[in-house]
């Protein structure tokens, strides 16, 4: 038996981040792509002087680093600019999470979470999942929580929410769904029982394969997956 991976998604305000605070709790090894997504973008960064290429320095704060919240107000009105924008800072994203999957393989964990908030908008992504987990919660309590959260009133946070894809629809293609509509118990008692299951699925990998072989086969993971956003 292999160390597999578990795709992590949500949808804003869905409580995505609740659920993998119980999963750090336990011990599981979780990679974030927002972080990363941050990480990638520093000063100096390829993908920094990228981003600047054709978006302008009118987006960087005073230290130097971009300001998410101009950029992001850009790509939210144009959909051209944020496909852009991908091309950029997906290929940076993929390489850097491969590297900490290769971290956690040789260490011998028997599965890893990749916390990606666009994994099945990302076409593609999810076939190198062997489970995929939505963050779910109903319409009308991700609208409250939005709203609560971000101070936002009714007709915004209903736009911020119809910019992504449904969780409903969402919902249809994950192998496993957390439903976080109601309190923190009822959420943390279906991490539990799911966290159960996927270590009950593989016998866990006690014996470390070579780092060698596991550099050659990640490596041509990597190089497929950034030749699919690079295409």
């Amino acid at each position: 038996s292999t160390m597999f991976l578990v795709g992590l998604s949500g949808g804003i305000a869905s409580g995505k981040s609740t659920v993998v605070a119980v999963l750090r709790e336990l011990g599981c090894a979780v990679i974030d792509a927002d972080v990363i997504a941050r990480q990638v973008v520093q000063p100096h960064s390829k993908a920094h002087q990228q981003i600047l290429q054709h978006f302008g320095t009118e987006i960087l704060l005073e230290n130097g680093e971009i300001n998410r919240e101009a950029l992001g107000n850009i790509i939210f009105s144009q959909p051209e600019k944020r496909r852009l924008l991908n091309s950029i800072t997906h290929p940076e994203i993929l390489k850097e999470m491969l590297k900490q999957v290769l971290k956690y393989f040789v260490l011998g964990y028997r599965y890893v979470i990749l916390d990606i908030p666009l994994l099945f908008e990302t076409c593609g992504l999810t076939r190198f999942m062997k489970y995929t987990v939505l963050v779910y919660c109903d319409p009308p309590t991700q609208r409250e929580r939005l709203m609560k959260r971000s101070g936002l009133g009714v007709a915004e946070a209903e736009a911020r929410i119809s910019s992504q894809l449904p969780l409903d629809e969402k919902r249809k293609w994950a192998t496993h769904v957390i439903d976080n509509s109601g309190d923190r118990e009822s959420t943390r008692r279906q991490v539990l029982r799911l966290h159960a299951r996927l270590e009950d699925s593989l016998d866990f990998l006690w014996a470390r394969l070579a780092v060698g072989t596991a550099l050659a086969g990640f490596g041509g993971l990597v190089f497929l997956l950034v030749r699919h956003f690079i295409s």
